[in-house]
């Protein structure tokens, strides 16, 4: 897959968009890994690495990704409509409290920390949600921002991608334990798998929308029950 250059502040922007240290409270999530490890379904880095690589194949990632194009192109062409339609419709998608809150609370810190980085994109995210205070899920804030400062969409979706298994391998490090090279190994090994993820979110079709989500569904509904936790999820 062809990536088109980018200039030097647009790589520098995506590459503070994907931070680990971005002020979101990523790190405070694991969807539904906690409940896996505690249960005993995850407990090396090969059986972290078949989870992460369903999610990637047949998840909810895979159709955020999907929906991500979407809005991408609505960004584009400003079209607000089209923009509130998927935010709604990735909200309606949850299928847990913990995920759809997970969702909207780092969106509504990404949004927080955008205007501040740039005020003119209060407008937008003003017109998208509810005065920005609720409601814009975080692969939404995202994708908006990478069109605002014209990050191209492959690269967009790679990085996003990456963001989100970078924090699931940090979150499998803590709770198995991992090693940290183990963890990086992760990351190198399912390379290949996001390539291939982004280029099937590229082409689905509005019809095919869908994913097959129900393991990670009942991992975060059981997390709340959960006798010790160090996640919201």
């Amino acid at each position: 897959m062809h990536t088109p250059m980018h200039t030097d502040s647009q790589l520098l922007f995506l590459l503070q968009l994907c931070s680990s240290s971005l002020p979101v409270g990523a790190y405070s999530y694991s969807e539904g890994l906690e409940t896996l490890v505690d249960y005993g379904k995850i407990r090396c880095s090969s059986s972290l690495q078949q989870w992460l690589e369903s999610e990637l194949r047949y998840g909810a990632i895979g159709m955020e990704a999907a929906v991500m194009v979407r809005v991408y192109k609505a960004a584009e062409t400003n079209d607000l409509e089209t923009l509130k339609y998927w935010n709604q419709w990735l909200s309606a998608a949850r299928e847990t409290e913990e995920l759809r809150n997970s969702s909207q609370q780092m969106g509504r810190a990404l949004v927080r920390l955008l205007i501040e980085l740039e005020p003119k994109m209060k407008e937008i995210f003003e017109q998208i949600g509810d005065n920005c205070n609720c409601g814009i899920n975080y692969a939404i804030a995202f994708t908006v921002a990478a069109t605002f400062f014209g990050i191209n969409l492959q690269a967009t979706l790679l990085g996003y991608l990456h963001s989100w298994l970078v924090n699931l391998v940090t979150a499998g490090i803590k709770l198995i334990p991992l090693g940290q090279t183990t963890g990086q190994i992760l990351l190198k090994d399912l390379q290949g798998l996001l390539i291939k993820t982004v280029e099937q979110a590229m082409a689905v079709s509005d019809d095919d929308l869908g994913c097959c989500s129900w393991g990670l569904a009942l991992a975060s509904m059981q997390h709340e029950t959960l006798y010790t936790r160090l996640f919201r999820s």
